[in-house]
C-alpha cells in the first residue's frame, strides 16, 4: 500500500507542477471567472512577476515529485541495550 500511495502522490505532484509551470502563460490565465468578476486584481494576476511566481511553484512541485520518485523510506533502528 505503502508503494501505491508514494506512486500517486509522485504523479499528482508532477501533474500538479506541470499545470502550475504551464497555466499562468496561457489565454486561460487571462480569460477567467475572477478576472472578469474582479477587475481590481487584473493588475496583480497579469503581472509578469506573478506569472513567474505560480510557476516556479510549480517547478518546486516537479522536483518535489523526483524526489518522492528518489527516496527510499529508511527502516526503523532499533537502540542498542543501556548496560547499568
Amino acid at each position: 500500500m505503502n508503494r501505491i500511495l508514494r506512486a500517486l502522490t509522485v504523479v499528482l505532484l508532477f501533474e500538479l507542477g506541470a499545470l502550475l509551470l504551464y497555466l499562468p502563460w496561457s489565454a486561460f490565465w487571462e480569460q477567467n471567472y475572477f478576472l472578469g468578476h474582479f477587475p481590481w486584481m487584473m493588475h496583480f494576476a497579469l503581472h509578469p512577476a506573478t506569472r513567474g511566481m505560480v510557476s516556479g511553484i510549480g517547478v518546486l512541485d516537479i522536483f518535489v515529485g523526483f524526489g518522492f520518485f528518489n527516496s527510499r523510506p529508511v527502516p526503523a533502528s532499533v537502540p542498542p541495550p543501556s548496560n547499568p
